[in-house]
């Protein structure tokens, strides 16, 4: 039993489509948890720094285009936050770059198949 060339073809093509899409997910979200790497570690580096001063240094907070005076603690603890955040971001976009991963994968792995069957 075979199926006709232009159903093959077809097939071929939703599956090449599947995988383009993939791939092009896959770059965007490579890019994503890289900026949001350099987000962490920049908060880290900002919280290792305020961690150093002393408790009565004065400390300000950019809003918008002005400063606002801001506790040490009060800092910490959003950097703290933004930095744990960031993290879990980082591991929701690991597990649906995994999951585009292994999409693109069986694309590939199917559309090889096709091949493979209809030189038969």
């Amino acid at each position: 039993m075979s199926i006709p060339n232009e159903a093959l073809q077809k097939l071929v093509q939703e599956i090449e489509t599947q995988a383009i899409t993939a791939q092009r997910e896959i770059n965007v979200v490579k890019a994503a948890v890289a900026s949001k790497q350099r987000d962490v570690r920049m908060l880290e580096l900002t919280s290792t720094e305020v961690k150093q001063l002393n408790k009565d240094t004065k400390v300000y907070e950019g809003i918008g285009k002005m400063f606002v005076f801001a506790p040490i603690n009060r800092v910490q603890t959003r950097l703290a936050s933004e930095t744990a955040e960031l993290k879990s971001d980082i591991s929701s976009l690991d597990k649906k770059l995994h999951y585009l991963e292994t999409t693109h994968k069986n694309s590939r792995e199917h559309i090889d198949q096709i091949f493979k069957s209809s030189a038969r």
